[in-house]
Order: structure tokens, then C-alpha cells, then sequence
């Protein structure tokens, strides 16, 4: 790691670091990637499909809903099988790419390096315009830019908190907190001034802390990354030994590397990559600009540091998959194939059919066996469902005496009936039945179950 004295501020026992501006290519495709992420982020809670919000997290009802498809509390092992792909989706990726992630996609650097730290440079400047105003006095001209800033802060947090909110409990129940009387609502108007001040002192304060310490992904990189891995790297082959350009001087003995420091300057985790692979690095790419901008002042090679595996650096062997990266492919591929299998094979409607508990057959008057049952049915949309219950023989009769042909939008019902059948078509003491929820002439659930009796 760099001296903290370097590029920091010893402040209360904290390294508070100050990166330089970064510009480049990379920078700028950076920027059109958190633009889009940031958007969508913004409009999914508000956005509709299939009359359903668009990405909804409900924890507290139990409620999931993915681009218009309901998942309810019956649905919980999709949900834990969804997020399993996405574990394993980033850990691909992570044997890969490293930690690009991180630096390109994560929210936390998203907000962080493409948001606040913009507002930073606007208001205060560049790094050692931002230094020079935290060490002086509180003069006129620091109290208005800090507060101008803080202000800033507070409000883009608690924008984040109420889209944070909306993915939680649903952006129509976010608009009533906002907009009915307070007293109404007095848990999501604490819920929304909390998370504000959370996020507020994460982006304010903590910062790349979190990237650095908190986040627990950095330290999976150690057991996923190989020397096969594509991570952003200094090639030192080519750039040591280093040493300050001379001019009119041509000295052959010496790599591409001027030692000027910009990398370091402009890492947004304080850390310098000319020593390696490190946890703390989150492949954000400033230091590959920066040091591009470099090496193309000084007419050499682009790309000292930049995506490199440890391979290519140290035996300049081409990048390839590894044998890691083609099994955790192989694992996520399978993961995905049962995933989109189960989502297809999901119904609408759930039904659940068990005899009711303590009772045996009856043998009625005329003749036929009856069992008693009770059935429940989940409607896992956002409509109304009429239906009909029914036995898939069209011999057998049923006789309801709790019945209801209405299920309503997200909602259940229960039933109560006696399945009356043939002594004829009884065999052995069990047989198995089956039953059939029909909506507008179309077969929308199902379920098995047993009749007893006595075979005749």
C-alpha cells in the first residue's frame, strides 16, 4: 500500500483520501454504463408490466415481483434458486473479469464515483483544490461551498431512500406515505429519514470503506481469482525499472514507467497498482487512463497497466479460460436450465387437496363411497380468476358444502367437499384422483390425492 501522506488527510484516526479527477476513454465508457444503470434503478419501481410493478422486493408481505411475474411465499424456492444464479453469475464473472464488477456496476461505486464525488469536484474542485479547503479556516467562502455540498448530499440520499423504499414496500405505498397526513404513517416517515441518514453517511463519510472493509465480495477474490483471471494490472516487465523522464536523455536501462504517481492519485481506494494485485482494488480503471494519457505524451505503448492476466505478465502466455471458469460456467448453466424450467412449468392458480383430517369413506344410502375433502386454492396473479372445480372423471360427482367460484387477485380461497364415486370403479382400498381448476375453458391448476374405500 501507498503512504497515506500521499494523496490523504490524517483526520480523527482516518485516512480520508482525496483521488484526482479521472478522465479517459474507459472513464467515459464508465459514465454512458452508470447512466443507464442509474435509470433503470430510478424508474423500475414505477414502471408496470402485466399491471404489476416492475421489480418489487416486499419482504414484509411476502411478495416478489420480477418484470411483471408474481412470486408468492409458495414460490420461495424459485426465489432462493434465482438468487443462486446470481451468486453464481458473479462469481463467474469474477473468475474472469475480477473484480470488475465492482468498479462498473456495483450501486455503492456507482453513487460513489458517478454521483457524489462529481458533486464534489463541481463544488470544491480537483484533489488538491478539495485539501487546500479542508485545511483552512472555516472562512465564508468554506462554510457556503461545504454546506452548499452537504446539501447536496442530503437531498440525492434521500432520493435514494425513497427509490429504496419503492422497491420494498411498492412505489403506491411510498406515494401514500408522502402524500397522506403523517400521522397516518409514521413508520414509513421515520423508514424514509433513517435510510436517508444512512446513505448519507455512507456516501459522505464512510465511502470507499466500504469497498475496502465492510464489503465481503473484495475478500472472495483471494479464493476465486487464478493467474489466469483477467484483472487490471501493471505490466512490470515492461515498466521497471522505473525512473523520472529526462529530457534529451534516452536511457535504455530504464522501463516505460516515469513514476509519476498518477495512478495512484487517481485511485479511488488509495492504493498502488504497480504492487500488485490487491483486495482493495475494484478494476474501476481510472489508473489505465490515466496512465494511457501518459505513455501517449511520451510516445510509448498504451496500455502499461490494463486487463492483463498474471500469466500474460509473468510468462506472456495469452489469455485463456481456465478450467475454473469453464466449471463454474458449466454449474450456473445447470442452475439456469432448472430455474427456467421450474418458471415454466409454474402455474397461475395452486392447489392443494387433502382429506380431511379423522375421517374414513362413507357409504351412502344409494349405494356410492364418498370421501370428505378440503381444498386450497392460491391465485398467484394480479387478476380475479373465475373458475370451476372439478374431478378429471367425468363419472365421479362432487358435492360441495363450502364452495365459491371466485378466486380473488393474490389471494386464496378454501373448499369443503365430499368426492362421491362408483363402488364399480374402486379396485383396492386406495385410488388416486385428480382434480382440475378450469378458467374460461382452459385447465389453470391441478392436484392428486387419495380416495379410500372398501373394494367391492
Amino acid at each position: 500500500m501507498i503512504q497515506p501522506q500521499k494523496n490523504s488527510k490524517e483526520k480523527k484516526g482516518r485516512n480520508f483520501l482525496y483521488p484526482k479527477k479521472p478522465a479517459g476513454k474507459l472513464y467515459n465508457y464508465r459514465k454512458w454504463v452508470s447512466y443507464v444503470l442509474l435509470l433503470f434503478l430510478f424508474a423500475a419501481p414505477h414502471l408496470k408490466m402485466g399491471g404489476e410493478q416492475m421489480v418489487l422486493i416486499n419482504f414484509i408481505e411476502r411478495k416478489f415481483v420480477f418484470f411483471g411475474l408474481i412470486f408468492t411465499p409458495q414460490d420461495f424456492y424459485l426465489f432462493a434458486l434465482a438468487m443462486l444464479v446470481v451468486l453464481i453469475f458473479i462469481v463467474c464473472f469474477t473468475v474472469v473479469l475480477g473484480r470488475l464488477w465492482c468498479g462498473w456496476v456495483c450501486p455503492q461505486t456507482i453513487f460513489m464515483e458517478m454521483v457524489f464525488r462529481r458533486i464534489e469536484y463541481w463544488i470544491e474542485g480537483d484533489a488538491n483544490q478539495q485539501k487546500k479547503l479542508d485545511a483552512q479556516p472555516w472562512t465564508r467562502e468554506k462554510v457556503l461551498k461545504k454546506g452548499f455540498k452537504h446539501s447536496i448530499f442530503v437531498f440525492i440520499s434521500f432520493l435514494i431512500a425513497n427509490t429504496f423504499l419503492a422497491y420494498l414496500i411498492g412505489s403506491q405505498q411510498l406515494y401514500k406515505i408522502i402524500t397522506e397526513p403523517i400521522n397516518q404513517h409514521v413508520s414509513g416517515f421515520l423508514s424514509i429519514w433513517l435510510f436517508t441518514a444512512v446513505f448519507y453517511f455512507v456516501f459522505a463519510y464512510v465511502r470507499e470503506v466500504v469497498c475496502t472493509v465492510i464489503c465481503p465480495y473484495g475478500r472472495l477474490q483471494g479464493v476465486l481469482l487464478d493467474n489466469q483471471s483477467l484483472i487490471v494490472a501493471y505490466d512490470e516487465n515492461r515498466g521497471e525499472p522505473r525512473g523520472k523522464l529526462q529530457k534529451a536523455v534516452i536511457d535504455s536501462s530504464k522501463g516505460d514507467c516515469v513514476d509519476c504517481g498518477l495512478c495512484v492519485q487517481v485511485c479511488p481506494t488509495g492504493i498502488d497498482i504497480r504492487k500488485g494485485t490487491q483486495l482493495e482494488c475494484v478494476n474501476c480503471t481510472a489508473c489505465i487512463d490515466s496512465c494511457n494519457e501518459v505513455m501517449l505524451k511520451i510516445h510509448k505503448p498504451e496500455n502499461l497497466i490494463g486487463f492483463y492476466s498474471q500469466d500474460f505478465i509473468a510468462e506472456r502466455k495469452p489469455f485463456k479460460l481456465g478450467i475454473k471458469a469453464y466449471g463454474y460456467t458449466a454449474v450456473l448453466f445447470v442452475v439456469i436450465l432448472i430455474f427456467s424450467s421450474l418458471v415454466y412449468k409454474r402455474t397461475e392458480v395452486q392447489t392443494t387437496v387433502l382429506r380431511a383430517s379423522g375421517t374414513t369413506y362413507q357409504a351412502r344410502p344409494d349405494g356410492t363411497i364418498s370421501n370428505l375433502y378440503n381444498a386450497e386454492l392460491i391465485n398467484k396473479t394480479n387478476k380475479d380468476i373465475n373458475f370451476v372445480f372439478r374431478s378429471d372423471n367425468p363419472d365421479d360427482k362432487i358435492e360441495f358444502i363450502q364452495k365459491t367460484g371466485m378466486l380473488p387477485k393474490e389471494g386464496t380461497v378454501s373448499i369443503t367437499f365430499f368426492l362421491i364415486k362408483n363402488p364399480k370403479d374402486l379396485k383396492s382400498y386406495k385410488t388416486d384422483v385428480k382434480f382440475e381448476v378450469n378458467s374460461n375453458n382452459r385447465i389453470v391448476s391441478s392436484a392428486e390425492t387419495t380416495f379410500f374405500s372398501q373394494p367391492q
